[in-house]
């Protein structure tokens, strides 16, 4: 009782404190709500923070606009001004520019920042990192990677005394809500991203979810704090889901998978890779059960083990959550000094080509129906040193697609075809890759249907 007792009086002091002012750079789905948890839970904020949080302007484009849940009084186009006269900037205005402008322009003034956006940090963090610890102030992302989903935090402090191996996730809601329609509703592509959009869970162009380009910003910035290593995006392998095909997603399901995008950071005595690409997961992986728009992401650490975080990876409410979380951190910090953890690039490990990553491989193809060819096919990927695991044939339809015909052995049909699904042993990609491409130039192979990594097994 005592204890509980001096924490309320402690509460209390704290919140009798100056006010800390609040910039807020943005006010579309995630900035509104921000503000309304600004006001509505101003109290507990307060209590929490040590000094009440006063939101002092929301910079936007255009003040005419209304903005659910925000003041109009707040509103200003100045943002700039904004910046410079606010103890904290909140920045969930998204893109390159002018948020790092605004951001760095900030931190010169001596304001603690707390950003959503994760294509600025994957591009340019280091920038806003060095910028930051420069002023000795706070720079905060945990909304860039995952929404409401505490992943930042404990990759970059709850586990800065272990050693991570590996991060392999589902990071992207719109990609996920997309393959889980095709595989639980038979959709194809075309119409579950239009569902996805009715829905609010893609954009009107949907070309940054369904193309990879939202997972691989996580992906770096995951890699950078887990490797302690600066992992610039374009170093990131990225696949979109544009090639999955309502028939693949149907296979995987036949040979006890699911299709996931999936983002993978990997840390070896070679170096660090790290690569966005769709997958099959094994359905006993726990990663195969996660549904519609969520995210999970998977870390193994040495001491630790398997970590999985699960949760809603987007939208204004959960997103706003993290938001506020790193707001609290940092205005504490404002209060009672000390500071947040700093970028951490120490090992500057070798960045390794998607090529070295060990995978597995699922090749479907359509061959020729006749005597010898599994034979053909197996040679062909012992001769690049990738072994078989499993192999599964079905009759395809006479006729069916082909790059080029078949040469008919002595009295068989050229058109009589079979399909065969090939799943390999972990090998190397380059070597995976090449295999590929070898049983491409095969007479007996007439088309290589689809090819899918397997990961999580």
């Amino acid at each position: 009782m005592e204890a509980r007792e001096r924490a309320r009086r402690s509460a209390q002091q704290g919140a009798a404190d100056p006010a800390l002012r609040v910039a807020l750079l943005g006010a579309g789905v995630v900035g509104s709500q921000v503000a309304r948890l600004l006001t509505s839970q101003r109290d507990d904020l307060a209590a929490r923070a040590g000094a009440a949080l006063e939101l002092v302007g929301v910079a936007v484009r255009d003040v005419s606009v209304p903005r659910d849940g925000v003041d109009p009084a707040l509103l200003t186009t100045d943002a700039e001004g904004l910046v410079e006269r606010a103890d904290l900037v909140v920045e969930v205005m998204g893109g390159i520019e002018p948020a790092r402008s605004l951001l760095l322009r900030a931190i010169a003034a001596g304001a603690s920042v707390v950003t959503a956006n994760k294509a600025l940090l994957a591009e340019d963090g280091p920038t806003l990192y060095a910028a930051a610890d420069d002023a000795g102030v706070d720079l905060y992302f945990e909304a860039a990677v995952a929404g409401a989903i505490p992943l930042v935090r404990p990759v970059r402090e709850s586990l800065a005394g272990d050693r991570i191996r590996r991060v392999l996730g589902v990071v992207n809601g719109t990609t996920n809500y997309v393959l889980d329609q095709m595989a639980t509703e038979g959709l194809d592509l075309d119409q579950a991203v239009k569902q996805a959009q009715a829905l609010g869970y893609a954009e009107a162009d949907p070309t940054a979810d369904v193309e990879g380009f939202d997972a691989a910003a996580k992906a770096a910035i995951l890699a950078s704090l887990a490797f302690h290593t600066r992992v610039p995006l374009e170093q990131v392998h990225r696949e979109g889901i544009t090639a999955v095909t309502a028939d693949d997603v149907a296979w995987a399901a036949r040979t006890g998978h699911v299709v996931k995008l999936l983002a993978i950071a990997e840390s070896t005595d070679a170096g660090v890779s790290v690569r966005v690409h769709p997958a099959l997961v094994p359905t006993s992986h726990p990663l195969a059960g996660v549904h519609g728009a969520f995210n999970a992401v998977f870390v193994e650490a040495e001491a630790a083990g398997e970590l999985m975080f699960y949760g809603r990876g987007a939208g204004g409410a959960p997103t706003a959550s993290a938001v506020l979380g790193d707001l609290v951190s940092a205005a504490r910090h404002r209060v009672l000094g000390g500071r947040g953890p700093v970028e951490s690039s120490y090992a500057d490990l070798p960045l390794l080509p998607a090529s070295a990553a060990l995978t597995r491989y699922q090749v479907r193809l359509d061959v020729a129906d006749r005597p010898g060819v599994l034979a053909q096919v197996a040679h062909a990927l012992a001769e690049h040193e990738v072994s078989i695991e499993a192999v599964r044939q079905a009759p395809t339809a006479s006729g069916g697609a082909a790059s080029r015909a078949v040469a008919p052995a002595s009295g068989t049909d050229p058109l009589a075809l079979a399909h065969l699904v090939i799943t390999t042993h972990e090998a190397t990609d380059a070597a995976l890759a090449a295999t590929v491409a070898a049983l491409a130039e095969l007479d007996s192979v007439t088309r290589v249907v689809s090819v899918l990594r397997v990961e999580g097994a």
